[in-house]
């Protein structure tokens, strides 16, 4: 097959809807088109630009996807920040203790107050404990470590807490351990 300079042979994949369709074959074979060296020229120059668009594109998406996991971070060390400079008067006031030489009493009565102090803080960060004593027992909310036989609390109901529980707003962060009242005067209804 011989062909001017200026033309170059290129088989079409998909012809024009103008061409006849072929009722024969399903799929038409494709044919051999003729295209000018400036349209070839052309097209090239399009690939070329279409692919450097995809580059970029990538790039765009790479770089996006990196300044949101950077971003991620940023927030998560914000906030454990945030709760760990409202814990840090607190452990000053556990420091301050260990230093003083006071009574057993003076020590207890401060170890109080800064029990006290976390449970405000836990409570300004929407920490609250999980109900125990005297509710009935919710396997979501509360690990059973055992029974206790107890004539005073309904049968199932939370006995003892061996270990607070707590939910931040309304997600659990640690059930409470908890022993459950086992009541052998209470009869099943």
């Amino acid at each position: 097959m011989h062909q001017q300079d200026e033309e170059l042979v290129v088989a079409e994949k998909n012809p024009p809807a103008t061409e006849a369709f072929n009722e024969n074959s399903a799929e038409t074979e494709a044919e051999p088109r003729t295209v000018s060296a400036e349209e070839y020229d052309r097209l090239v120059a399009e690939r070329d630009q279409l692919l450097d668009r995809v580059a970029r594109v990538q790039a765009e998406f790479e770089n996006a996807r990196k300044r949101a996991e950077r971003e991620k971070a940023d927030y998560r060390d914000y906030a454990t920040g945030h709760v760990v400079e409202k814990f840090l008067p607190v452990l000053d006031n556990f420091e301050l203790a260990l230093k003083s030489d006071s009574s057993h009493e003076q020590l207890h009565s401060g170890v109080e107050l800064i029990v006290k102090q976390m449970e405000e803080v836990l409570r300004q960060l929407h920490v609250k404990p999980v109900a125990t004593i005297g509710e009935p027992f919710d396997p979501h909310l509360h690990e059973a470590l055992g029974t206790v036989e107890r004539d005073d609390l309904p049968d199932h109901s939370v006995a003892e807490e061996i270990r607070r529980g707590y939910k931040l707003r309304e997600r659990l962060l640690r059930p409470a351990m908890v022993r459950i009242a086992s009541n052998p005067k209470q009869t099943e209804a």
